[in-house]
């Protein structure tokens, strides 16, 4: 049985167990959060006319609701006001949140046949760390990615660098900033060597660093943090040091919006973004570009991140139903590697690679399987109970230390302490 024919299955199974008919079609609304460039939105517009002309039972309505940062307010706003969305894409760090909140639905609540388990145990190990606690799959894997550093070929070769080259460690990383970094006759910077984002997302950006200085910021249960660990005081002091010491990046907070602009307009010479950013660097770098894995410390490695699907709950079984096809219809291998190709993002099961396009994509772009090949060093991204404020006490320290308001030392132990106090009613 296909998918499409599943999916009237269990549509029609699911009216009927309403009392209503297979004729009236079941409405999904789709949260879909729009946090990196490119024309997402018409991808994601065509995928949810693509399930509804192979299926007439199902509509599905995709809400775009601005950055992941504000998709999980108006999701949470929604649903305690009765009007959650049925399904959506959200941080697969905001899993915690909306499990504490009884918001969501766990897959294996709702799957029922082998091919629905098999489906669940497809995607890549790394990506599921942040998808299963307490012994159930929260969430499936959609838009997923790690950290990657970009180079500019051209800046290279003028600063007397070979431009096949990337930084494999912290030390050629600096070496490297300070022949990258230019400046004019008056001292002004014209081309940093380095740009770390630390404005959205600067707890992440930071993660690669203390993954690559070997320490892990939370445990599995997410009832634990480690921030004022004498290895992450160690990587935050050189995440301040790359602009305060050696002058490679600029000082400040570095917007994670413009970074890639400023690596377009060759103000900077390397950036660390998302994978996620790849086919929007791909389409506006008019310069040879390279992407390479982190370089390393005492080991390599980036957190995961990105978005999962998660289903919203909901009485309306038909509508629990048709989310769970929707949520299967967007993760096949064959829409896997699509979504990858289209955007970037890692196709987040290993069957997608095998796909025809993905195979001649990947053959003709061989920067699209950094980020995969990087997964067997990934940890999973900072996430815990009350995931906000606990990533905001982190957050708020990082942009102390790296505007020079406070010593490393004592703003992540203000931010333990911090996390400490709100994460003490988990911890049993």
């Amino acid at each position: 049985m296909n998918r499409f024919a599943r999916l009237t299955v269990a549509a029609t199974l699911a009216a009927s167990f309403l009392g209503g008919t297979a004729a009236s079609a079941t409405e999904i609304t789709f949260y879909y959060p729009i946090a990196v460039g490119g024309p997402i939105t018409k991808v994601v517009d065509g995928y949810a006319a693509e399930c509804t002309k192979a299926h007439p039972d199902i509509t599905v309505k995709p809400v775009y609701t601005g950055s992941y940062q504000d998709s999980i307010v108006k999701a949470m706003t929604a649903a305690k006001a009765g009007n959650a969305p049925d399904v959506a894409v959200l941080l697969s760090t905001d899993m915690f949140t909306l499990i504490d909140d009884d918001l969501i639905e766990p897959y294996d609540a709702i799957v029922k046949s082998d091919g629905d388990q098999a489906w669940i145990k497809s995607f890549y190990p790394a990506f599921m760390e942040n998808s299963q606690a307490e012994g159930h799959t929260w969430g499936i894997p959609f838009q997923r990615s790690t950290i990657v550093q970009y180079w500019n070929k051209d800046a290279f070769k003028a600063a007397g660098l070979d431009p096949e080259k990337p930084p494999t460690t912290w030390d050629e990383m600096v070496a490297f900033g300070k022949k990258l970094t230019k400046r004019d006759a008056s001292g002004a910077v014209t081309q940093w060597g380095l740009e770390i984002p630390s404005s959205g997302f600067p707890y992440w950006l930071f993660q690669a660093l203390t993954t690559q200085n070997g320490a892990i910021l939370a445990n599995q249960a997410g009832t634990k943090v480690a921030y004022n660990d004498p290895k992450v005081v160690e990587a935050a002091q050189f995440f301040a040091d790359l602009s305060q010491k050696y002058e490679v990046m600029p000082k400040g907070i570095i917007d994670w919006g413009t970074t890639p602009k400023d690596f377009f307009e060759g103000k900077t010479a390397m950036m660390w973004t998302t994978t996620g950013n790849l086919t929007n660097v791909r389409n506006n770098a008019k310069f040879a570009f390279g992407v390479a894995a982190m370089p390393s410390k005492v080991r390599g490695g980036s957190p995961t991140g990105g978005g999962n699907i998660y289903i919203f709950k909901n009485s309306d079984k038909a509508k629990v139903a048709a989310a769970l096809e929707f949520a299967r219809f967007l993760s096949t291998p064959e829409r896997a590697a699509d979504w990858g190709i289209a955007t970037g993002y890692v196709a987040t099961r290993p069957d997608a690679w095998e796909t025809e396009a993905m195979k001649k994509y990947a053959a003709d772009f061989p920067p699209a399987v950094v980020a995969r090949d990087q997964l067997k060093d990934a940890v999973a991204e900072l996430s815990t109970h009350d995931n906000q404020r606990v990533t905001k006490a982190l957050n708020d320290a990082l942009q102390a230390i790296l505007t020079g308001a406070k010593p490393a030392q004592a703003a992540l132990d203000e931010a333990q302490a911090e996390a400490n106090r709100i994460l003490a009613s988990y911890q049993h």
